[in-house]
């Protein structure tokens, strides 16, 4: 098995250790059964996330997190880009009641999951989707790695 995660966060604060990021996206991966998987997760600052937003989905303004699966043999490994703003992060689990650490915590998640082709509805629709369940069932699961 073969699991190569890569974190990124050069010139932005992100409240949580990369390793404990790796960590998260690998328990993901083992979750969902994946054996083979190169994963590269980048904390961007707001400015740089908006761009991306708009530039790949025409959406103006930062988001908390984007990503990319990119498909390729079906033997072959899960290849994928995630990239976080923590500042969009940071915004959202204070909005929400959330400590800063989980809402982190769930945007890996939810971006592992994007990259495995999973999937939900926009708008508060989302909260009942299979995905936003599988999200907070592996968030629970993986809570321990979530802590700095």
């Amino acid at each position: 098995m073969t699991l190569a995660v890569d974190v990124a966060a050069e010139g932005v604060r992100v409240p949580i250790a990369r390793a404990r990021v790796a960590e998260l996206v690998r328990g993901v991966l083992r979750a969902e059964r994946v054996r083979h998987a190169m994963i590269s997760v980048a904390f961007l600052d707001d400015r740089d996330i908006a761009r991306l937003n708009w530039r790949h989905l025409r959406h103006r303004g930062p988001t908390d997190v984007i990503s990319f699966g990119l498909t390729g043999a079906p033997d072959g490994p899960v290849v994928g880009d995630i990239y976080i703003a923590p500042g969009v992060v940071r915004a959202n689990a204070h909005a929400n009641g959330r400590p800063v650490r989980e809402e982190l915590a769930r945007v890996v998640v939810h971006g592992v999951l994007h990259v495995l082709g999973h999937d939900h509805p926009e708008g508060e629709e989302r909260l009942a989707s299979p995905m936003w369940r599988r999200q907070e069932r592996l968030l629970t699961r993986l809570a321990g790695a979530a802590r700095a």
